[in-house]
């Protein structure tokens, strides 16, 4: 697997092209170059939870990564601060889940990631049995 790396392209300075960053972070398996677009007290919460600061938001990520087999992004909206993606987050053996994920960017560093999705993929094999 190539390393996503940032030296050898454009570093991303808009809160799009971090997004973008984001997502191919998850396309590649790796969470670990997007450390250095985190603010220190980054946050995330979501569904399934929450994490403080870089070293939980990135192992949360790895852990999401791990479990997923890909994040198709359907659709992507900015301003000069904020970024919402859309997109369909694949589980093994399940149905995609519809998730909306809002990256909001201070100074060129991530402060806050809040997702939500729809959980009834989840749930299929439950309702069958």
């Amino acid at each position: 697997m190539e390393s996503m790396t940032t030296d050898a392209r454009r570093r991303p300075t808009t809160p799009r092209e971090i997004a973008e960053l984001y997502f191919a972070t998850w396309a590649a398996g790796d969470p670990e170059p997007l450390r250095e677009f985190l603010s220190p007290t980054v946050t995330f919460d979501g569904a399934l939870g929450s994490t403080r600061g870089p070293d939980e938001f990135l192992a949360g990520l790895a852990g999401m990564f791990a479990a997923t087999t890909a994040n198709d992004v359907r659709l992507r909206l900015a301003d000069d601060s904020d970024v919402v993606t859309w997109s369909e987050l694949h589980i093994a053996g399940g149905p995609p889940m519809q998730v909306a994920n809002w990256t909001h960017v201070v100074d060129g560093l991530i402060a806050a990631v809040r997702v939500t999705f729809d959980p009834r993929p989840m749930f299929v094999d439950d309702a069958r049995n």
